[in-house]
Protein backbone atom coordinates (compact mmCIF):
# COMPACT_ATOMS: atom_id res chain seq x y z
CA UNK A 1 0.00 0.00 0.00
CA UNK A 2 1.09 3.72 -1.04
CA UNK A 3 1.16 6.13 2.02
CA UNK A 4 2.79 9.36 2.92
CA UNK A 5 6.67 8.12 2.70
CA UNK A 6 5.77 6.29 -0.75
CA UNK A 7 6.17 9.97 -2.52
CA UNK A 8 7.16 10.18 -6.33
CA UNK A 9 8.88 13.33 -7.10
CA UNK A 10 7.97 13.98 -10.83
CA UNK A 11 10.34 15.88 -13.31
CA UNK A 12 8.35 19.36 -14.14
CA UNK A 13 6.96 19.00 -17.58
CA UNK A 14 7.76 22.01 -19.63
CA UNK A 15 5.39 24.02 -21.45
CA UNK A 16 4.07 22.43 -24.90
CA UNK A 17 1.81 24.81 -26.24
CA UNK A 18 3.99 27.65 -28.00
CA UNK A 19 1.67 29.76 -30.27
CA UNK A 20 4.04 31.96 -31.72
CA UNK A 21 6.91 29.08 -32.52
CA UNK A 22 3.85 27.05 -34.16
CA UNK A 23 2.81 30.11 -36.11
CA UNK A 24 6.82 30.43 -37.35
CA UNK A 25 7.22 27.06 -37.80
CA UNK A 26 3.56 27.31 -39.71
CA UNK A 27 5.31 29.69 -41.97
CA UNK A 28 8.48 27.84 -42.64
CA UNK A 29 7.01 25.00 -43.81
CA UNK A 30 4.54 27.01 -46.01
CA UNK A 31 7.52 29.08 -47.72
CA UNK A 32 9.98 26.92 -47.38
CA UNK A 33 9.27 23.40 -47.70
CA UNK A 34 10.58 21.56 -49.96
CA UNK A 35 7.95 19.25 -50.75
CA UNK A 36 4.20 20.92 -51.60
CA UNK A 37 1.05 19.61 -49.48
CA UNK A 38 -1.20 21.09 -47.91
CA UNK A 39 -1.54 20.27 -44.31
CA UNK A 40 -0.52 16.56 -44.80
CA UNK A 41 0.35 14.39 -42.00
CA UNK A 42 4.22 14.93 -42.67
CA UNK A 43 3.60 18.74 -42.54
CA UNK A 44 2.21 18.05 -39.10
CA UNK A 45 4.95 15.69 -38.55
CA UNK A 46 7.54 18.16 -38.85
CA UNK A 47 5.64 21.21 -36.71
CA UNK A 48 5.17 18.25 -33.84
CA UNK A 49 8.59 17.74 -33.30
CA UNK A 50 9.39 21.75 -33.61
CA UNK A 51 7.38 22.03 -30.81
CA UNK A 52 8.57 19.29 -29.09
CA UNK A 53 12.28 20.68 -29.37
CA UNK A 54 10.95 24.26 -29.01
CA UNK A 55 12.82 25.30 -31.87
CA UNK A 56 12.18 26.48 -35.28
CA UNK A 57 15.31 24.59 -36.84
CA UNK A 58 14.89 21.32 -35.15
CA UNK A 59 17.21 18.64 -35.30
CA UNK A 60 17.31 15.00 -34.23
CA UNK A 61 20.58 14.03 -32.29
CA UNK A 62 21.62 10.76 -31.24
CA UNK A 63 18.35 8.82 -30.92
CA UNK A 64 18.38 6.06 -28.48
CA UNK A 65 16.71 2.49 -27.96
CA UNK A 66 16.28 0.97 -24.85
CA UNK A 67 14.89 -2.43 -24.64
CA UNK A 68 13.51 -3.03 -20.87
CA UNK A 69 13.38 -6.53 -20.35
CA UNK A 70 11.76 -8.75 -17.47
CA UNK A 71 9.93 -11.64 -16.27
CA UNK A 72 6.45 -11.84 -14.61
CA UNK A 73 5.36 -13.79 -12.13
CA UNK A 74 1.97 -13.74 -13.31
CA UNK A 75 3.16 -16.07 -16.58
CA UNK A 76 4.96 -18.03 -14.22
CA UNK A 77 2.09 -19.28 -11.79
CA UNK A 78 -0.54 -19.61 -13.83
CA UNK A 79 -0.38 -22.37 -17.02
CA UNK A 80 2.15 -20.78 -19.64
CA UNK A 81 3.39 -21.55 -22.83
CA UNK A 82 7.06 -19.87 -22.17
CA UNK A 83 9.06 -20.41 -19.06
CA UNK A 84 11.74 -18.26 -18.30
CA UNK A 85 14.61 -19.89 -20.15
CA UNK A 86 13.00 -18.90 -23.05
CA UNK A 87 13.69 -15.41 -21.88
CA UNK A 88 16.78 -15.70 -21.63
CA UNK A 89 17.38 -17.08 -24.81
CA UNK A 90 15.32 -14.31 -26.35
CA UNK A 91 18.31 -12.42 -24.34
CA UNK A 92 21.08 -13.98 -26.08
CA UNK A 93 20.21 -14.08 -29.34
CA UNK A 94 19.68 -9.75 -28.69
CA UNK A 95 23.06 -9.66 -27.38
CA UNK A 96 24.30 -11.10 -30.14
CA UNK A 97 23.77 -8.22 -32.34
CA UNK A 98 22.31 -10.38 -35.20
CA UNK A 99 18.81 -10.37 -35.61
CA UNK A 100 16.61 -7.83 -37.65
CA UNK A 101 16.29 -4.92 -34.65
CA UNK A 102 20.25 -4.64 -34.74
CA UNK A 103 20.46 -4.43 -38.03
CA UNK A 104 17.58 -1.72 -38.33
CA UNK A 105 18.91 0.07 -35.80
CA UNK A 106 22.40 -0.02 -37.16
CA UNK A 107 20.59 1.36 -40.30
CA UNK A 108 19.32 4.50 -38.52
CA UNK A 109 22.00 5.19 -37.05
CA UNK A 110 20.29 4.68 -33.34
CA UNK A 111 22.40 3.22 -30.49
CA UNK A 112 20.37 -0.07 -28.86
CA UNK A 113 20.88 -1.40 -25.50
CA UNK A 114 19.02 -4.20 -23.51
CA UNK A 115 18.21 -3.06 -19.48
CA UNK A 116 17.41 -6.06 -17.15
CA UNK A 117 14.69 -4.26 -15.40
CA UNK A 118 13.81 -7.69 -13.45
CA UNK A 119 14.76 -10.93 -15.59
CA UNK A 120 14.66 -14.14 -13.04
CA UNK A 121 18.08 -14.94 -14.60
CA UNK A 122 21.60 -13.37 -13.81
CA UNK A 123 22.94 -12.38 -16.61
CA UNK A 124 26.79 -11.65 -17.13
CA UNK A 125 28.52 -8.61 -18.46
CA UNK A 126 27.68 -7.38 -22.00
CA UNK A 127 28.86 -3.62 -23.52
CA UNK A 128 24.93 -3.54 -24.91
CA UNK A 129 23.54 -4.86 -21.19
CA UNK A 130 22.54 -2.54 -18.71
CA UNK A 131 21.93 -3.73 -15.38
CA UNK A 132 19.10 -2.06 -13.50
CA UNK A 133 17.80 -5.36 -12.02
CA UNK A 134 14.88 -4.40 -9.28
CA UNK A 135 14.07 -7.75 -8.29
CA UNK A 136 13.94 -11.14 -10.27
CA UNK A 137 10.49 -10.91 -11.58
CA UNK A 138 7.30 -9.64 -10.52
CA UNK A 139 5.06 -11.97 -8.25
CA UNK A 140 2.12 -13.46 -9.17
CA UNK A 141 -0.55 -10.66 -8.59
CA UNK A 142 -3.70 -13.66 -9.00
CA UNK A 143 -2.41 -13.81 -5.77
CA UNK A 144 -0.74 -10.23 -4.62
CA UNK A 145 0.25 -6.88 -6.11
CA UNK A 146 2.78 -7.67 -8.77
CA UNK A 147 5.01 -5.12 -6.64
CA UNK A 148 4.75 -3.57 -3.05
CA UNK A 149 5.41 0.35 -3.32
CA UNK A 150 9.32 0.50 -2.77
CA UNK A 151 9.46 -1.70 -5.63
CA UNK A 152 7.13 -0.16 -7.84
CA UNK A 153 8.89 3.18 -7.22
CA UNK A 154 12.71 2.02 -7.20
CA UNK A 155 11.68 0.91 -11.01
CA UNK A 156 10.00 4.29 -11.69
CA UNK A 157 13.37 6.55 -10.31
CA UNK A 158 15.58 3.83 -12.13
CA UNK A 159 13.73 4.43 -15.21
CA UNK A 160 14.15 8.21 -14.54
CA UNK A 161 18.10 7.98 -13.89
CA UNK A 162 18.73 5.90 -16.51
CA UNK A 163 17.31 8.62 -19.34
CA UNK A 164 19.78 11.21 -17.72
CA UNK A 165 22.27 9.16 -18.08
CA UNK A 166 21.16 8.71 -21.75
CA UNK A 167 22.60 11.18 -24.31
CA UNK A 168 20.04 12.41 -27.60
CA UNK A 169 16.83 14.19 -27.94
CA UNK A 170 15.03 11.51 -28.93
CA UNK A 171 14.20 7.63 -27.56
CA UNK A 172 12.58 4.63 -28.55
CA UNK A 173 11.47 2.08 -25.94
CA UNK A 174 11.20 -1.40 -26.47
CA UNK A 175 10.58 -4.65 -24.05
CA UNK A 176 11.25 -8.39 -23.96
CA UNK A 177 10.36 -10.86 -21.51
CA UNK A 178 7.30 -13.17 -20.19
CA UNK A 179 3.96 -11.08 -19.62
CA UNK A 180 4.00 -8.06 -20.39
CA UNK A 181 0.90 -8.17 -22.73
CA UNK A 182 -1.05 -9.18 -19.90
CA UNK A 183 0.32 -6.50 -17.18
CA UNK A 184 -0.21 -3.95 -20.11
CA UNK A 185 -3.89 -5.11 -21.03
CA UNK A 186 -4.67 -5.41 -17.44
CA UNK A 187 -3.49 -1.47 -16.85
CA UNK A 188 -5.39 -0.33 -19.67
CA UNK A 189 -8.58 -1.45 -18.48
CA UNK A 190 -7.76 -0.31 -15.15
CA UNK A 191 -6.63 3.01 -16.23
CA UNK A 192 -8.61 3.81 -19.29
CA UNK A 193 -12.21 2.16 -18.14
CA UNK A 194 -12.39 -0.15 -20.56
CA UNK A 195 -14.04 -3.74 -20.76
CA UNK A 196 -11.41 -6.21 -20.28
CA UNK A 197 -12.26 -7.95 -23.19
CA UNK A 198 -11.43 -4.63 -25.35
CA UNK A 199 -8.22 -4.39 -24.03
CA UNK A 200 -7.03 -8.51 -24.75
CA UNK A 201 -4.93 -9.20 -27.81
CA UNK A 202 -3.50 -12.48 -29.41
CA UNK A 203 -0.20 -11.57 -27.93
CA UNK A 204 -1.56 -11.69 -24.30
CA UNK A 205 -2.94 -15.34 -25.35
CA UNK A 206 0.55 -16.56 -26.52
CA UNK A 207 1.92 -15.28 -22.78
CA UNK A 208 -1.11 -17.40 -20.74
CA UNK A 209 -2.09 -20.76 -21.82
CA UNK A 210 -5.41 -22.17 -21.04
CA UNK A 211 -8.87 -22.34 -22.42
CA UNK A 212 -9.54 -18.63 -20.55
CA UNK A 213 -7.30 -16.90 -20.46
CA UNK A 214 -10.44 -13.71 -20.44
CA UNK A 215 -11.79 -14.88 -17.20
CA UNK A 216 -8.11 -15.41 -15.07
CA UNK A 217 -7.62 -11.88 -16.08
CA UNK A 218 -10.33 -10.57 -14.61
CA UNK A 219 -10.06 -12.29 -11.11
CA UNK A 220 -6.78 -10.45 -11.10
CA UNK A 221 -8.89 -7.29 -11.68
CA UNK A 222 -11.47 -8.50 -9.30
CA UNK A 223 -8.40 -8.98 -6.47
CA UNK A 224 -7.41 -5.72 -7.11
CA UNK A 225 -10.74 -3.73 -7.65
CA UNK A 226 -9.69 -1.31 -4.60
CA UNK A 227 -6.42 -0.12 -6.50
CA UNK A 228 -7.34 3.17 -7.43
CA UNK A 229 -4.93 6.10 -7.92
CA UNK A 230 -2.18 5.14 -10.49
CA UNK A 231 0.54 4.36 -8.67
CA UNK A 232 -1.55 1.31 -6.92
CA UNK A 233 -2.95 0.26 -9.71
CA UNK A 234 0.62 0.21 -11.81
CA UNK A 235 2.40 -1.94 -8.67
CA UNK A 236 -0.96 -4.15 -8.52
CA UNK A 237 -1.19 -5.09 -11.94
CA UNK A 238 2.20 -3.73 -13.84
CA UNK A 239 5.48 -4.98 -14.82
CA UNK A 240 8.79 -3.96 -14.00
CA UNK A 241 9.54 -3.30 -17.42
CA UNK A 242 6.45 -0.79 -17.51
CA UNK A 243 7.04 0.98 -14.54
CA UNK A 244 11.01 1.01 -15.41
CA UNK A 245 10.00 2.71 -18.79
CA UNK A 246 7.04 4.76 -17.09
CA UNK A 247 10.04 6.81 -14.89
CA UNK A 248 12.17 6.85 -18.32
CA UNK A 249 8.92 8.64 -20.29
CA UNK A 250 8.13 11.25 -17.30
CA UNK A 251 12.12 12.45 -17.39
CA UNK A 252 12.56 12.23 -20.93
CA UNK A 253 9.35 14.36 -21.72
CA UNK A 254 10.69 16.67 -18.92
CA UNK A 255 14.12 17.05 -21.07
CA UNK A 256 12.18 17.90 -24.20
CA UNK A 257 12.84 14.17 -25.79
CA UNK A 258 10.49 13.38 -28.75
CA UNK A 259 9.27 9.66 -27.49
CA UNK A 260 8.29 7.76 -30.34
CA UNK A 261 6.41 5.29 -29.15
CA UNK A 262 6.41 1.48 -29.86
CA UNK A 263 3.22 -0.76 -29.24
CA UNK A 264 1.07 -1.71 -26.46
CA UNK A 265 3.52 -2.58 -23.77
CA UNK A 266 4.86 0.94 -24.37
CA UNK A 267 1.93 3.03 -24.72
CA UNK A 268 0.30 1.51 -21.72
CA UNK A 269 3.53 2.94 -19.76
CA UNK A 270 2.50 6.04 -21.34
CA UNK A 271 -0.85 5.95 -20.09
CA UNK A 272 0.52 5.69 -16.25
CA UNK A 273 3.07 8.86 -17.09
CA UNK A 274 -0.05 10.17 -18.59
CA UNK A 275 -2.61 9.78 -15.55
CA UNK A 276 0.46 10.63 -13.23
CA UNK A 277 1.32 13.72 -15.38
CA UNK A 278 -1.15 15.12 -17.70
CA UNK A 279 -0.35 16.27 -20.91
CA UNK A 280 3.06 14.15 -21.21
CA UNK A 281 1.55 12.41 -24.41
CA UNK A 282 2.37 16.22 -26.02
CA UNK A 283 5.93 14.93 -26.22
CA UNK A 284 4.75 11.19 -27.73
CA UNK A 285 5.07 10.52 -31.78
CA UNK A 286 3.38 7.01 -32.26
CA UNK A 287 5.27 5.25 -34.88
CA UNK A 288 2.06 2.46 -36.01
CA UNK A 289 -0.96 0.91 -35.10
CA UNK A 290 -0.13 -2.76 -34.39
CA UNK A 291 -2.50 -5.88 -34.93
CA UNK A 292 -4.11 -5.93 -31.72
CA UNK A 293 -6.95 -4.65 -30.39
CA UNK A 294 -5.72 -3.19 -27.21
CA UNK A 295 -3.29 -1.19 -29.08
CA UNK A 296 -6.01 0.21 -31.00
CA UNK A 297 -7.91 1.10 -27.83
CA UNK A 298 -4.68 2.80 -25.92
CA UNK A 299 -4.54 5.10 -29.53
CA UNK A 300 -8.00 5.84 -29.75
CA UNK A 301 -7.85 7.20 -25.90
CA UNK A 302 -4.66 9.07 -26.90
CA UNK A 303 -7.05 10.35 -30.02
CA UNK A 304 -3.37 9.43 -31.53
CA UNK A 305 -3.09 9.59 -35.39
CA UNK A 306 -0.02 7.01 -35.93
CA UNK A 307 2.77 7.29 -38.85
CA UNK A 308 2.17 3.65 -40.09
CA UNK A 309 -0.54 0.83 -40.40
CA UNK A 310 1.57 -2.59 -41.21
CA UNK A 311 -0.72 -4.94 -38.96
CA UNK A 312 2.67 -5.45 -37.06
CA UNK A 313 2.91 -7.84 -33.92
CA UNK A 314 6.62 -7.27 -33.13
CA UNK A 315 7.84 -5.93 -30.02
CA UNK A 316 10.95 -4.66 -29.04
CA UNK A 317 10.87 -1.49 -30.42
CA UNK A 318 10.74 -2.82 -34.33
CA UNK A 319 8.03 -1.14 -35.28
CA UNK A 320 9.28 2.51 -33.95
CA UNK A 321 12.54 1.10 -35.91
CA UNK A 322 10.80 1.10 -38.76
CA UNK A 323 8.86 4.53 -38.63
CA UNK A 324 11.51 6.72 -37.33
CA UNK A 325 13.27 7.33 -41.02
CA UNK A 326 9.40 9.88 -41.07
CA UNK A 327 11.06 11.80 -38.62
CA UNK A 328 14.47 13.45 -39.90
CA UNK A 329 12.20 12.98 -43.62
CA UNK A 330 9.96 15.69 -42.36
CA UNK A 331 12.37 17.89 -40.88
CA UNK A 332 14.24 17.76 -44.09
CA UNK A 333 11.07 18.55 -46.47
CA UNK A 334 9.56 21.09 -44.68
CA UNK A 335 12.26 22.49 -42.08
CA UNK A 336 15.37 22.53 -44.00
CA UNK A 337 14.88 22.07 -47.67
CA UNK A 338 18.39 20.27 -47.40
CA UNK A 339 18.55 16.71 -49.04
CA UNK A 340 20.15 14.63 -46.09
CA UNK A 341 17.45 12.38 -43.95
CA UNK A 342 20.41 11.47 -41.49
CA UNK A 343 19.76 12.61 -38.05
CA UNK A 344 22.54 14.87 -36.93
Amino acid sequence: MFTARHRLEMPSLPRFENPKLQSQLEHKIDTQGSLKASSNQLEQLALHLGLILNSQEPQIKEPQLLVFAADSGLTDKTKVTYTPPVTQQQVNQFLSGTGALQALANQQAIQLRLVDAGLAANLPAHPKLLSKKVMSGTRNSLKTQAMNAEECLQAIFTGMALVRETPGNLLILGKLGLGHDPAASLLLSKLGALPLEDCLDSATNRDLAGPDQQALLKQVLHKHRLARNPLEVLAALGSLEIAMMTGALLQAASERRILLIDGLVVASALLVAECLQPGIKHFAVFSHQSSEPGHRQLLQLFKARPLLDLDLDLGEGAGALLAYPLLPASLTAFTTGHPSLQPK
